[in-house]
């Protein structure tokens, strides 16, 4: 099972590439809480070039409460992270986790249905693309 599903995008730059996953994932209920990004933190810290890379943590809020309340540390797998990285033929790819596959290691019954709802509306935000 892969941990994460993805697309490439040919047709639009980087940062229009953050604005689209954005505005679909807001369309499927998911705000971003957390922006990394990875290319300036690489060459503020380690003095490296690195292509454009960014983390975004996206949350739904109803799915994220109903989460918690099944199993209490489940904020340690909180938010659900989604990349957006340009790649060496300057392309855009946009992937984000797969909660199912994270959530496997959980012993808990009650995540299952709750991972599977994230899954599909994650998925279609990126699909959508």
């Amino acid at each position: 099972m892969d941990y994460y599903f993805s697309k490439t995008l040919t047709d639009t730059s980087f940062d229009k590439a953050i604005e689209r996953i954005t505005q679909t994932l807001k369309e499927e209920g998911f705000g971003i809480l957390t922006e990394i990004d990875i290319k300036a933190t690489l060459k503020k810290k380690l003095d490296v070039d690195f292509p454009n890379y960014k983390i975004l943590g996206a949350c739904s809020p109803s799915f994220a409460y109903k989460a918690l309340q099944a199993e209490d540390k489940i904020g340690t797998m909180l938010p659900c992270n989604v990349i957006v990285r340009e790649t060496k033929d300057g392309s855009v790819e946009v992937a984000a986790v797969d909660p199912v596959a994270s959530m496997m290691g959980v012993k808990n019954e009650g995540l299952a249905g709750i991972a599977d709802e994230v899954r599909n509306k994650l998925k279609t935000a990126v699909q959508s693309l």
